[in-house]
């Protein structure tokens, strides 16, 4: 197979080993953790051009290019990175990483657990953290010899980590992008978790979390999960073009079976979710998101806890996003502002709602490559890729 000139092309991912203990905020310790990784480009010969990519709730390591000739699938952002995209891999060198926790070869509910005759953690892997993300990809960074970033770039629950690595390491990273994100989640989101972790935990497969020593797993409570989800990624507009009340037989059925293509839409992206992603693992994610706050740490002030911030920032919004509207990122931007740091700020009018940072949006690609620029990067020699 051939791939498109402005594509990455193949890819393999590299597991990454830390021997040593990790204290996490819930207070336990894991003993050792790996981590799941791919990197696009080249690092230059003063390693001044790395740039990391934070993943979404359901999102991994695979960010872009392909893993296979015959893939027909890229990574999850290959619209923003390769070579002449917005994200230039000819210019820089990128890591995307799958966090522990995760399902995507990363430590995780999955992962033996070596305290327990090396049975699947299931239920009794921690709850993790932003901070504790932030913190084994500052341990990554270390392991690649990468002191600064040039920028840590994130949507969503990405952009979380990235506002944390503003916070907690504030001399490593020169930029910092925060898309279709929050300063903390509001109660209304975390309703929406949980009603998804409820259907998890409700699902009779459930098995308190041991489907895998039961050699089952939660499918309807994942499918149930997932399309509430999806519903909140969804404007009401991007519905309305995609499906309206399309009828997918054409006529009314008088019964509790698809009826409406919107219908056949969630229960399809639920069905193809329950097999590709881990029950526990959705759990933790969303309680994740509901525990971040970095201003916790500084008398609940954001204004307090951006004034510790040395990078530029971009903060990216979407007028449809009803997930984390625009007043949610003008939140960070009104602290950063308080405390007189850089920060670039667009709200882009799009109709794909919460999920437009996926999306090729023109001003919204044009405005990401000028905030990162990197000429100057061209002139460092390269060195060998990671």
């Amino acid at each position: 197979m051939s791939f498109p000139a402005d594509s990455v092309g193949l890819v393999t991912p590299q597991k990454f080993l830390f021997e040593q203990p990790l204290a996490l905020e819930c207070g336990r310790v894991l003993p050792r953790f790996e981590m799941m990784v791919e990197t696009y480009g080249t690092l230059n010969a003063d390693h001044s051009n790395a740039i990391l990519i934070c993943h979404a709730l359901s999102g991994h390591h695979h960010a872009a290019g392909y893993h296979h000739a015959d893939d027909k699938k890229a990574g999850w952002w290959d619209a923003c990175i390769g070579p002449g995209k917005a994200i230039d891999t000819s210019k820089f060198f990128v890591v995307a990483i799958n966090n522990i926790g995760g399902c995507h070869g990363s430590t995780g509910p999955t992962s033996p657990n070596p305290e327990n005759d090396n049975l699947p953690y299931g239920p009794d892997f921690p709850l993790v953290t932003v901070r504790d993300w932030v913190k084994t990809q500052a341990m990554l960074s270390d392991q690649l010899g990468i002191d600064t970033w040039y920028a840590v770039i994130g949507g969503s629950l990405g952009g979380m980590q990235a506002l944390q690595w503003s916070v907690d390491f504030p001399d490593r990273l020169q930029k910092c992008v925060i898309i279709a994100s929050a300063p903390k989640l509001s109660a209304q989101n975390i309703a929406f978790n949980e009603v998804a972790r409820q259907s998890i935990l409700s699902d009779p497969d459930f098995h308190q979390g041991r489907y895998l020593e039961n050699d089952s797993y939660p499918k309807r409570g994942l499918i149930l999960a997932r399309m509430v989800g999806h519903i909140t990624y969804l404007s009401e507009e991007a519905m309305k073009q995609k499906f309206g009340r399309d009828l997918k037989s054409g006529n009314f059925m008088y019964g509790f079976d698809v009826e409406f293509q919107v219908e056949s839409y969630l229960r399809y992206q639920g069905e193809q979710f329950s097999r590709n992603f881990d029950a526990n693992t959705y759990l933790i994610m969303t309680k994740a998101l509901d525990y971040f706050d970095p201003s916790r740490e500084y008398n609940l002030s954001l204004n307090q806890a951006m004034a510790q911030t040395k990078c530029q920032f971009m903060l990216v919004s979407f007028t449809t996003d009803w997930r984390f509207t625009p007043e949610r990122s003008q939140e960070i931007v009104d602290a950063l502002i308080t405390n007189h740091k850089p920060v670039s700020y667009l709200d882009i009018d799009a109709e794909q709602g919460h999920d437009s940072f996926l999306f090729p949006i023109p001003l919204y690609v044009k405005s990401l490559r000028a905030f990162l620029g990197g000429e100057k990067l061209l002139q460092s020699t390269v060195t060998e890729q990671v």
